[in-house]
């Protein structure tokens, strides 16, 4: 199926990155889904994505019209099956565990069949992997999309070793459908963004480790310095630490101990110093 033959989306997860995707999914014209397990998960991401396009409105940055059809076109969802039901496209933003995935993108595949678009969120789990629990592999891609999702343009668009070239194209057509520009990545360790963007910030986090500067600091040279939008560290504190020690740990498994995470990072997580969700980071979101 083609991208602008899409009518229907279910997205699955409820959490920053699924209601972001839902709600620019809805943005688009297509009937949209939420589900997530937790009840109080999925109210929470309704209420997100409504807040955020009233913010959008109240600055110039959102029709009024957009706002209200978008609203119409987001439901949220507890069961399943109901929210599979006749979906063309399914993108999948549950936690990074791949036994959860590989469950979902079976369920997912025995229920659509093969003319559906299979995608996952993941930041950096093996596409290949994931794809291979699936009765309708070449079906799946990645569709890696930034935080916060209804403002960064860039989805990295993963090609597992199974995708059929319909299937990239599909995912590729549906990011610029979406108002987004995508990038055609191999399913490699990291694939483009992570791997850059973790090698980075494990390196910034190594240097509050040895003193050398404060967060704040280091995060200004390299936004003055070297014209990044947002620093390192403040980066990590939005993507939440532990996310960013979950990928470091899964990147030093396979590519090697140049991703090992700093020891600072594992006493943060532990602390339960997870960045702006607890706010809690390498800054303090307690006021926000």
């Amino acid at each position: 199926m083609n991208a602008s033959d899409m009518k229907t989306a279910a997205v699955l997860g409820a959490g920053t990155m699924g209601h972001g995707i839902a709600q620019v999914l809805a943005m688009t014209g297509l009937e949209t889904r939420l589900f997530d397990v937790a009840p109080e998960a999925v109210e929470r991401g309704l209420q997100a994505v409504a807040k955020n396009l009233e913010a959008g409105v109240s600055r110039g940055k959102v029709e009024a019209s957009v706002r209200d059809s978008a609203i119409t076109k987001l439901s949220g969802h507890t069961d399943l099956e109901g929210a599979l039901a006749g979906a063309d496209v399914v993108i999948e933003a549950v936690p990074e565990r791949i036994a959860l995935k590989q469950d979902l993108f079976r369920r997912m595949g025995e229920q659509l069949g093969p003319k559906a678009l299979y995608a996952s969120n993941t930041s950096s789990l093996s596409l290949t992997e994931i794809a291979k629990a699936s009765p309708h592999p070449e079906r799946v891609v990645g569709m890696h999309f930034f935080n916060p999702v209804h403002i960064m343009k860039l989805v990295e668009v993963v090609r597992a070793d199974q995708s059929d070239p319909s299937a990239v194209q599909a995912a590729l057509d549906l990011a610029r459908r979406m108002g987004k520009e995508p990038i055609d990545v191999r399913d490699a360790p990291g694939f483009a963004s992570s791997r850059l963007g973790i090698a980075i910030g494990m390196e910034a986090i190594r240097m509050v480790e040895e003193q050398v500067a404060s967060a704040e600091d280091i995060d200004k040279a390299m936004v003055l310095g070297y014209g990044f939008p947002m620093g390192p560290l403040k980066l990590t504190d939005l993507v939440g630490l532990d996310v960013r020690l979950s990928i470091a740990e899964y990147l030093q498994s396979t590519l090697g101990d140049r991703f090992t995470p700093p020891e600072l990072l594992r006493q943060m997580v532990a602390r339960g110093e997870l960045g702006k969700k607890s706010g809690k980071g390498f800054y303090d979101w307690s006021a926000q």
